[in-house]
């Protein structure tokens, strides 16, 4: 006994075709990526600078697609450097003066013969410095005082400024800037005292008493000529200005030896 079963159709193709040519018809073919317009040769720059600017420095670029001249300015670099030279310096622009600041700090050198003239053009640059210096030398002695000295620098201005205008009346003439600039370069004693003590064993107490007199004594006479010298009614006063003067750097020097 046989058994039929359903054989479906079989549709064929069109001639001369294939399923793999088919399916490569309809895929698309890429098309070509974007080109630029092409210039004549000779006539492709870049513009670096307007024309106005000065003159052009040209350059030529081998054949190719981009082949021409490129031109650039060359008298903007020129008038850049030129303005650069006729700058100022940093330091100068800051107001800060080596050369004045190391001529105050050698005036102080000599108590005896202190050149006031130099110190007629109050600054603060030399007191940061010398601030820098004491608060240096504290910390290579186990101190960590920076905000103490900053401190008592600011009060000793304010105090010395305060006495000074009382004592001279309406013919008090001596600024609080000047005060803090005569205050900190008068520190320098008291500097090198900070640097002095460091070889100077803790337990030498009476040697460490002589020469923290020592050089309060200095700082209080630079101090007190600079004040009388450069303020008008300060030579009648000295006794009391020396007084007040003997008082600020005795703080300062307390926080050395102790």
């Amino acid at each position: 006994m046989t058994k039929d079963f359903p054989i479906p159709p079989v549709v064929f193709p069109p001639s001369g075709s294939s399923p793999a040519t088919a399916n490569v018809q309809q895929r698309r073919v890429p098309t070509a990526p974007y080109q630029p317009p092409r210039s004549s040769p000779g006539s492709f720059s870049i513009p670096f600078m307007p024309s106005e600017i000065g003159s052009s420095v040209a350059t030529s670029v081998p054949a190719g697609p981009f082949s021409g001249t490129i031109s650039s300015s060359s008298s903007f670099g020129r008038g850049v450097s030129a303005s650069f030279e006729d700058e100022e310096p940093l330091l100068d622009e800051l107001g800060i003066h080596p050369d004045q600041i190391w001529k105050k700090t050698r005036s102080i050198l000599n108590p005896f013969r202190i050149n006031q003239t130099v110190h007629k053009d109050s600054d603060l640059s030399g007191p940061i410095f010398l601030y820098l210096a004491l608060c240096l030398f504290q910390l290579l002695a186990g101190k960590i005082q920076f905000g103490v000295i900053l401190g008592w620098v600011v009060v000793s201005s304010i105090f010395l400024y305060i006495v000074f205008n009382m004592l001279a009346g309406r013919n008090g003439n001596l600024n609080l800037h000047t005060c803090t600039s005569l205050v900190g370069y008068s520190l320098l004693p008291v500097v090198i005292l900070s640097a002095v003590s460091l070889f100077v064993p803790q337990g030498a107490g009476p040697v460490r008493f002589v020469l923290g007199a020592a050089f309060v004594l200095w700082a209080t006479r630079a101090c007190s000529n600079l004040v009388v010298s450069l303020a008008d009614g300060g030579e009648e006063h000295r006794g009391l200005i020396s007084y007040a003067c003997f008082l600020i750097y005795t703080l300062f020097s307390l926080l050395v030896i102790f």
